[in-house]
């Protein structure tokens, strides 16, 4: 019996660039269906919402380490990697991981500076690190608030773009590796829907009543993803020193969204205990995937 990688390199081959956009599209689509689903499910409880975003934490988690750092570490460990030196220094093994990563946290922390922080309208508060800690989103819809919303669907985008990079990253390691990039794929695009539905509710709460415009919204926000998916697997693919500083610039990325947004935002309303069981559930589903995938 074929095994799942085998079984999709089946019907859509082994090319890079195919496999990128093939990756980036399925987690942008599950992010649709995320954002949809606030048509159905008009008022989702703080409690729920709070263990779905837990839920998601704990598969970026488990998937940080799985598919991106240890992988990472391992390609630049092996005899045949053209390794680049500093000096003295041959810059392989831990090394490109480490810096990547920091690359990684270095960009979503000035990105960070430049858009507001997610937390704003998930939470309906500023954060206090942010400017004007004291504004608050009370009221009927006004310009400000509807400005408000565009700067946090690109907040949103920021924090999707090295989730697109990882799986393209992925899917650019080779064909040795079609099964972790599969696993990749599947966990960030079930994160994704949790993920997508957080941003309609954010946009219904900064006042955009309309559903299907809050939709849209969510949706906008993923569909950065398949462009950075291409981008990542043909990179990598052309450059394959690169492919541990990718992965290590992703797995970066994605630890800061989840220490600097997520997590926060999942223990402040009460709800610490049903986030933290999400997060766990999360991280079981990644380690599942990796191993039945791999």
């Amino acid at each position: 019996m074929a095994s799942a990688a085998e079984t999709f390199t089946d019907i859509f081959g082994t090319d890079p660039l195919v496999l990128g956009l093939v990756g980036g599209t399925i987690i942008a689509l599950m992010n649709l269906l995320g954002a949809s689903l606030v048509l159905v499910w008009r008022n989702p409880s703080e409690r729920s919402l709070d263990g779905l975003l837990g839920f998601a934490a704990g598969i970026m988690l488990s998937a940080s380490f799985t598919s991106l750092i240890v992988p990472g570490i391992e390609f630049a460990e092996a005899r045949d990697y053209a390794a680049y030196a500093v000096g003295p220094i041959q810059l392989d093994g831990v090394y490109p991981v480490v810096i990547g990563l920091v690359l990684g946290v270095a960009f979503l922390d000035r990105a960070d500076g430049l858009v507001p922080h997610a937390h704003y309208l998930l939470s309906g508060r500023r954060r206090a690190d942010a400017a004007n800690p004291d504004a608050n989103l009370s009221g009927g819809v006004d310009d400000a608030r509807v400005a408000s919303v565009v700067l946090f669907i690109l907040a949103i985008t920021l924090h999707n773009m090295p989730e697109g990079l990882a799986v393209g990253v992925g899917f650019g390691s080779g064909e040795e590796n079609i099964g972790g990039a599969l696993a990749l794929m599947l966990a960030i695009g079930i994160q994704n829907i949790p993920e997508g539905l957080a941003v309609s509710i954010a946009a219904i709460n900064a006042g955009l009543d309309r559903r299907l415009y809050a939709a849209i919204a969510g949706v906008r926000a993923g569909v950065v993803e398949i462009p950075l998916a291409v981008f990542g697997a043909v990179a990598v693919s052309v450059a394959s020193p690169l492919l541990p500083y990718a992965m290590g610039f992703a797995a970066g990325a994605m630890l800061f969204v989840i220490s600097d947004e997520i997590v926060p935002e999942t223990h402040t309303r009460g709800n610490e205990r049903i986030a933290t069981l999400g997060t766990m559930a999360g991280v079981i589903v990644m380690l599942y995937l990796d191993v039945v995938l791999a």
